[in-house]
Order: structure tokens, then sequence, then C-alpha cells
């Protein structure tokens, strides 16, 4: 039998998914790779389409016939979507990387500080850039359409 050292996972995939008490930054991680993988799928599925177009106008139309409805305008919708806020809070990623809203270092003594009091104004701004996206986008597939 595997012995396991230290904290043995418990929680599984849930652990992953659920920030539980890690808070807002953990559920924006979670969030960042489903629509990371959720990208990817679809520009999988867009390279599938587009790829068609070399046998023919028969077969792109007949392609872009299984593609085209109402179904599928909410797709492109829900892909707009995730665009917006995978790339707002991969820009937000990056300025914590590079320094950019984690405070001033400090000597680890006791009662410790984190940085994510100074992270969570970066995530909240993320999120209203990315709302502010999606209101733009929303107008631009429904209402201007």
């Amino acid at each position: 039998m595997l012995k396991v050292q230290g904290h043995p996972n418990r929680l599984g995939v849930r652990g992953w998914a659920v920030g539980g008490r890690w808070g807002l930054e953990r559920y924006l991680y979670t969030l960042h790779r489903l629509t990371g993988v959720g990208l990817i799928l679809y520009l999988l599925l867009h390279i599938l389409v587009t790829s068609s177009r070399a046998f023919g106008q028969a077969a792109w139309e007949a392609a872009m016939g299984r593609v085209s409805g109402p179904v599928f305008h909410a797709g492109e919708y829900l892909v707009f979507a995730a665009f917006a806020f995978h790339a707002m809070n991969g820009i937000r990623l990056v300025l914590v990387e590079l320094g950019f809203g984690v405070g001033k270092p400090i000597e680890p003594v006791y009662p410790y500080k984190t940085s994510v009091d100074f992270q969570r104004s970066l995530a909240v701004g993320s999120l209203v850039l990315a709302g502010v996206l999606l209101v733009l986008g929303t107008l631009d597939f429904f209402v201007l359409d």
C-alpha cells in the first residue's frame, strides 16, 4: 500500500473546483481554467469547420449549415463571454506575476499578513472590465444584430 506523506487529498476533484475558504481568487482561478479549456475546444471546432473549405463549396456550405441557427448563435455568445473573462483575468494574473497589486514585501512575523487584500482590488477590477465587455458584447450579439 502506498503511504501518503503529509495531508492526503480527501476532496478529490471537488477540491479543485470548489474554492471553499480560499475566497474569490480561488474561484477566479478555477473559472480561468474552465474558460481556457472551453476556448481550446472552440478553437478545435473552428479549425474543423474552417478546414471543410478545402473540400469545395458544397462541403463548406454543408459545414456552415450544421453550425448555424439560434443554438450556435447562443454558443458564440458564450465563447465571447468566456473570452472576455479569460482575457481580463489573464491581464490581472500577469500584473500580479509582475508584482503589481501585491503590496510591499514585509518580514514574515506573526501575525502573518497576506497579499490577498492587495490583490482583491485587481480581481474586482478585472471582473468589472469583463462585465463591461460582456455588456458591449450582449448589445452587439442581440440588440444591434
